[in-house]
């Protein structure tokens, strides 16, 4: 079965919209984009560039009870893995889930990490198609439908949101969106009907090369080579060249170092897929790859010249497409 639809998108921005009651704000959170269908007793999940996720999340079928009595229903939400003692979302504890390559091993990863399904809008409800209905109602509809159960809850809205800006910030969390109340559901879409501003430095790459390792990563490799399309694919554009943006050499764990150095390999290509070429002391020694693979990155700030300073490996990122990766402010 197809994907019903791709999710919807915000755009970036580093301040928050405001004014008189048209706005609403919540958690931007640090997970995978999942949209959920659930109809006849069974549950499908989907990533957000339309990939089968419904055996990496098991613990969704638990959604076929509570809704047993309706017809088809289509949620969005964000799946996040939070971290056992400070209760916020890890992005690095869903990449089991995402590298794992059999049910057993998912039944295995499961039973270990925790998963939470945190929903913020309703795109079906018995059948009928709501995209067309302005987001307040479909936030309505979504608190009348589904109450919150052991591995999920629906999305908490706020009114103030500096105020939230400034408790997220201060919890470590990643950032706001804000939603405009008469906005409707434009799928696949960066709308502007949408608003994020991140408080926590992070970014979507794509990897379009690597560096050989020394010593105890010899075997592996040293650093991802990263970039972003300018522009980035959207609403029909076909994206423009990818950007070199730095090396990513820290933050991976063994496992991933061998994982990932196997898919290097597997995508080897002879030329350059950045425009213009890394540095020439980079691209002396590069090995280049094709240009698919997107990873989260954390890093302290962009420089001048539109290198990353600092940046750290966070995790892959199978829910989205290489060319709709973009520089975010």
């Amino acid at each position: 079965m197809p994907a019903p639809l791709r999710p919807m998108k915000a755009v970036s921005a580093t301040t928050l919209p405001s004014g008189g009651g048209r706005w609403s704000y919540e958690v931007k959170w640090d997970g995978m984009r999942v949209i959920t269908v659930v109809a006849d007793g069974n549950v499908t999940a989907w990533s957000a560039n339309g990939a089968d996720a419904t055996a990496r999340f098991p613990e969704l079928q638990a959604l076929a009870e509570p809704l047993a009595g309706h017809g088809r229903i289509v949620l969005d939400g964000e799946v996040v893995a939070p971290d056992p003692t400070t209760g916020r979302p890890d992005f690095g504890r869903l990449q089991p889930r995402i590298q794992a390559g059999s049910a057993a091993a998912i039944a295995r990863i499961a039973a270990e990490v925790a998963v939470s399904y945190v929903v913020f809008d309703i795109l079906e409800l018995d059948g009928r198609p709501l995209l067309d209905e302005p987001q307040a109602v479909r936030r309505a509809l979504l608190e009348d439908t589904l109450d919150p159960g052991p591995g999920w809850f629906v999305a908490a809205t706020q009114d103030d949101g500096d105020a939230l800006l400034a408790a997220v910030e201060a919890q470590g969390l990643e950032g706001v969106i804000a939603k405009r109340a008469d906005c409707r559901y434009e799928p696949g879409r960066r709308s502007p009907g949408w608003v994020k501003v991140k408080v926590r430095r992070q970014q979507e790459l794509v990897v379009g090369g690597w560096l050989p390792g020394t010593g105890a990563r010899g075997a592996t490799f040293g650093a991802l080579l990263v970039g972003y399309h300018d522009p980035p694919a959207t609403d029909g554009r076909d994206a423009g060249p990818l950007r070199y943006a730095g090396r990513v050499g820290t933050g991976f764990r063994d496992p991933v170092l061998r994982a990932l150095r196997a898919r290097l390999d597997a995508a080897a290509v002879d030329t350059c897929p950045f425009d213009p070429p890394p540095p020439r002391e980079v691209e002396r020694q590069a090995r280049w790859v094709q240009p698919s693979m997107v990873v989260e990155v954390a890093h302290a700030e962009w420089t001048a010249d539109g290198v990353l300073r600092h940046p750290s490996y966070l995790g892959e990122r199978t829910d989205k497409a290489a060319d709709e990766v973009g520089r975010e402010p």
